[in-house]
C-alpha cells in the first residue's frame, strides 16, 4: 500500500510540475525568409530575429528565434527547406516569404501555390503561424498588384493563421531607414519593421502558451 501511495503522489507531482516547466521555457519561434529575415547587409544582432527576440524580452516574453533567413530565397526555395529549417522542437514559424518572386516577376499562382504548401505544412505540424504579407509595386501593372497583393490575406484567411499585411511597411522609400540599395533595411529600419510587428508577435507567442496550457 505504501508502494502505491508513494507512486501515485510521484505521478501528480510530475502532471503539475510538467506543465508549469512548459509554460516557463521560452517560446521556440523559427523566422523563415528571404534577405530582410536574414539581415542582409547588417551585423547578425541586428538582423530582424535577434532584434525581434530583444524586443519581445524586453516585455518579459521569454523568446528564442532561430534565423532561418536565406538570401535570395523565394517562396518555391522555403518550400524546399521547410522541413529542415523548421525543427521538430520549434513552436511557431513566421514566413517572410515572397518578395524576391515579386521581383523577379514570378508567376502569382506559383508564389501562391508555393506559400500555401509551406503554411499548410506548417498547420499539419500544429505549429502557430504568423505570415508576413509583401506588396507589389505600382510599376508591375494592376493585374499582377491583384494577384500578387491578394496572396497573403487569402491564404491567412484560408488557414487560420496570424496574418500581418505588409513586412516593409513604415520603410518604404525611406532613405533613412534603407540601405544604398533601396530595398534592405538599415539597422534603424529593421527596429522600425520589429515595433510594428511587435503586436502580432506577441499574439503568436500567446498562441503557443495557449496550447501549451491545453
Amino acid at each position: 500500500m505504501a508502494t502505491a501511495v508513494t507512486f501515485a503522489m510521484v505521478f501528480v507531482a510530475l502532471s503539475v510540475t510538467a506543465p508549469a516547466a512548459a509554460a516557463g521555457r521560452p517560446v521556440k519561434i523559427v523566422a523563415l525568409g528571404d534577405s530582410l529575415t536574414a539581415g542582409f547587409g547588417l551585423p547578425q544582432e541586428a538582423a530582424f530575429p535577434m532584434r525581434l527576440a530583444k524586443a519581445l524580452e524586453a516585455k518579459g516574453v521569454s523568446v528564442e528565434i532561430v534565423n532561418a533567413g536565406v538570401s535570395g530565397d523565394t517562396s518555391s526555395g522555403g518550400l524546399s527547406r521547410v522541413d529542415w529549417s523548421v525543427p521538430d522542437d520549434a513552436e511557431a514559424v513566421i514566413v517572410e516569404l515572397g518578395a524576391n518572386d515579386m521581383l523577379r516577376g514570378i508567376d502569382p499562382k506559383v508564389t501562391r501555390a508555393a506559400l500555401e504548401a509551406i503554411v499548410k505544412r506548417l498547420k499539419e505540424r500544429g505549429l502557430a503561424v504568423l505570415l508576413c504579407g509583401m506588396l507589389a509595386p505600382p510599376n508591375y501593372g494592376a493585374d499582377y498588384g491583384r494577384d500578387f497583393d491578394s496572396i497573403y490575406p487569402d491564404l491567412a484567411a484560408k488557414y487560420g493563421v496570424l496574418f500581418y499585411p505588409f513586412f516593409l511597411d513604415g520603410i518604404v522609400a525611406d532613405k533613412t531607414l534603407n540601405q544604398a540599395d533601396g530595398m534592405h533595411p538599415t539597422a534603424a529600419g529593421v527596429d522600425r519593421i520589429v515595433e510594428r510587428i511587435l503586436p502580432k508577435a506577441e499574439e503568436l507567442v500567446a498562441q503557443v502558451k495557449t496550447k501549451r496550457g491545453s
